[in-house]
């Protein structure tokens, strides 16, 4: 991990007002595999969320920012003096944006920890301004929640998000689902979407759509598909129907590559402060691989759908290394690779 120099004096985000939107100037959200910055991060912390396990998912965790830098910068959020809640950096770190001269800018959504399932979440929820103040960065700042893990695009217009997240009234309850549209296409520079519905078993999200399908190329997405006997099987069957009949901005089908699925795991986790405990399924997903100059880094769990998963990807991104990381211990804080980053554009 590349140690972050201590900000300017006068570093400080300038916070736009809502109009002109991102859109209207010319900002879009670009895809993944478009050249990066950085890389945002928070290292596990929180024992609840890995309860058990802290230390075990923290080795998995530095192994992973260890692989990470050698393509990109990478930084902690503590660094510049910030505390979090916990370590899920794709959903309440900026979303940065960029324009056709290069200018970075980034929005700074609400983030109500997904739903209020897990209390208050005061301190992640701050964390994109203190990024964005770092940074000297114009900042769009938002009264809606958006989450960096219910957002996928393909960087030519398209937006990919799910029902059960966008829709779900533990969001944004007063908005309507063209509302949500225009929300998306005014902040991300996109013009059309694709929704998909649920999410898999154990995703305490509501359905991020870094676990359900992901763009590889502007046409192309890879999606996960189960045999009929796996836990998950309806769920991603009624996701694939939706993008084989789905097209993209200019009216063109989609080409669909299919992810295999680990078989799913339980853990038992013990009482804590949001409730009595109990055995539940991990959310263990090859999709939530992060895309960063040139690498994909995925992860994976000590199952048989391991070297399938990197073989697919090696085959639908032929121009880029495949890395796999352990993420045995990671997953059970309901989360892995993608979740756990932000990446910021170059």
């Amino acid at each position: 991990m590349t140690k972050t120099p201590p900000p300017p004096a006068d570093s400080a985000a300038t916070l736009l007002p809502p109009k002109p939107t991102a859109a209207e100037l010319g900002y879009r959200l670009p895809a993944e595999w478009e050249p990066l910055a950085r890389v945002w991060i928070s290292r596990p912390h929180n024992a609840e969320t890995w309860p058990g396990c802290l230390p075990q998912a923290q080795a998995e965790f530095d192994h992973f920012v260890r692989q990470l830098s050698k393509t990109v910068t990478v930084t902690d959020v503590a660094e510049l003096g910030a505390r979090t809640d916990d370590s899920w950096a794709r959903d309440y770190g900026p979303i940065f944006v960029k324009d056709a001269k290069g200018h970075v800018a980034c929005h700074d959504f609400v983030f109500n920890n997904w739903g209020g399932k897990y209390g208050s979440a005061a301190q992640d929820d701050a964390v994109a301004g203190k990024i964005a103040a770092f940074l000297g960065l114009p900042c769009w700042r938002h009264q809606q929640v958006l989450e960096g893990g219910s957002i996928e695009v393909n960087g030519r217009g398209t937006v990919m998000t799910s029902e059960a997240c966008l829709l779900n009234t533990n969001r944004n309850r007063a908005l309507t689902k063209p509302q949500i549209e225009a929300l998306l296409h005014a902040a991300l520079g996109t013009k059309h979407t694709i929704w998909l519905g649920g999410g898999i078993a154990g995703d305490d999200t509501d359905g991020h759509i870094d676990q359900l399908a992901r763009f590889v190329a502007p046409d192309t997405v890879v999606a996960p598909r189960t045999p009929t006997n796996h836990m998950c099987h309806q769920a991603l069957e009624a996701n694939w129907a939706r993008l084989a009949s789905a097209k993209d901005q200019d009216g063109q089908p989609l080409k669909l590559i299919a992810l295999p699925m680990p078989q799913t795991r339980t853990y038992a986790y013990p009482a804590d402060s949001f409730g009595p405990g109990g055995t539940n399924p991990l959310p263990a997903c090859h999709a939530n691989f992060l895309i960063s100059n040139g690498s994909v880094f995925v992860p994976i769990f000590d199952q048989g759908t391991d070297q399938e998963a990197l073989d697919v990807l090696a085959h639908a991104m032929p121009n880029h290394q495949i890395v796999g990381i352990p993420s045995r211990h990671l997953i059970v804080g309901f989360g892995s690779l993608h979740c756990l980053t932000m990446q910021q554009a170059k």
